[in-house]
């Protein structure tokens, strides 16, 4: 098997294995019907339902030779489940639509989905369904399917006044991509982290219990999330770097590109940490730090400030 490519071992039969891989792992009592049918039959209890996809694409978001077939499947599933986290939910169900040229080993997608659900098996969510084709490169879909147990944490909900908290690591994946995109694979610890991120998977459901106003997931950058909370709530935030201490993998990676290691940290994504808003009075979730605070928008002036000012820097990861 591991020789073949897709192109020899054929849709269905790359969708049998898939399906008798996804059999060996348990579904959970909410999955009635999993994969091989027309479509999962899923049973819905009570709270809200919860829905999101995202999409990934080699040579923009990742490179084969940076990362093999299960770290890509271990970063597929973060992702999606990191935004239902940023919601305050918890996933429960994943389909993934994967496209592939012919001539790619079928041992890949084999390895990408059992990178796929290790992951989804730390927060106890099952693959469920997808769908295969061919393309010129590889394409990635995921849909993440779960439920709140309370209200939704939206992303416009801040207030003035609030504290402004981070859960999870951040400037750790970008720090990585740094390393790899100069030739190198050290530090370790930081190639890891872009490799396979750790999301603070139990921080999501905290948050939203312990009050969260406002939450979401950092995947783009730490300022350019932090803008979109800013926008969607119609206020201003400021983020204090006294409140981070910069870890010294980042210290020895900025030295050596020439970059200011903070530069990792207020504009860095794919750590999926997360990032919410707290009346002034809440007591934050073990896990949670307070990096700034919640102000009155200016009709004129940044919505993201760095320390009290304007900041000159990338704020993270854009699309287009």
């Amino acid at each position: 098997m591991s020789e073949q490519t897709l192109a020899e071992i054929g849709e269905f039969g790359l969708i049998t294995r898939i399906e008798e891989l996804v059999a060996r792992l348990a579904p959970g009592e909410q999955v009635l019907v999993g994969p091989g049918d027309d479509a999962a039959v899923l049973r819905v209890r009570n709270g809200h339902v919860v829905v999101s996809t995202d999409l990934m694409v080699e040579g923009r978001h990742f490179r084969r030779d940076w990362a093999d077939a299960a770290d890509v499947g271990h970063r597929a599933a973060a992702q999606n489940l990191s935004d239902l986290n940023a919601m305050g939910g918890r996933a429960t169900w994943l389909t993934v639509g994967f496209a592939a040229p012919p001539a790619l080993p079928a041992q890949w997608a084999l390895d990408f989905t059992r990178g796929f659900a290790e992951e989804c098996a730390l927060v106890g969510a099952g693959l469920v369904g997808g769908d295969v084709s061919s393309s010129d490169q590889i394409v990635i879909s995921v849909t993440v399917m779960g439920s709140c147990t309370v209200s939704p944490v939206l992303r416009s909900g801040a207030q003035p006044g609030e504290i402004v908290a981070l859960a999870g690591r951040q400037g750790w994946a970008a720090g990585g991509l740094a390393v790899l995109g100069r030739g190198f694979r050290s530090p370790r610890k930081l190639v890891d982290a872009y490799r396979r991120p750790e999301p603070p998977y139990d921080a999501g459901r905290a948050a939203a219990e312990a009050g969260a106003t406002a939450m979401i997931d950092v995947s783009d950058g730490l300022l350019a999330d932090a803008l979109h909370v800013a926008r969607a709530s119609g206020v201003a935030i400021d983020v204090r770097t006294e409140a981070f201490e910069v870890p010294e993998p980042l210290v020895a990676v900025g030295a050596a590109t020439g970059a200011d290691p903070m530069s990792f940290v207020l504009g860095g994504g794919d750590d999926h940490s997360l990032l919410a808003t707290f009346p002034p009075d809440a007591a934050l979730p073990e896990g949670w730090l307070e990096i700034g605070r919640v102000s009155q928008a200016s009709a004129d002036g940044p919505a993201v400030t760095v320390d009290g000012e304007p900041y000159d820097g990338p704020y993270g990861w854009t699309h287009f």
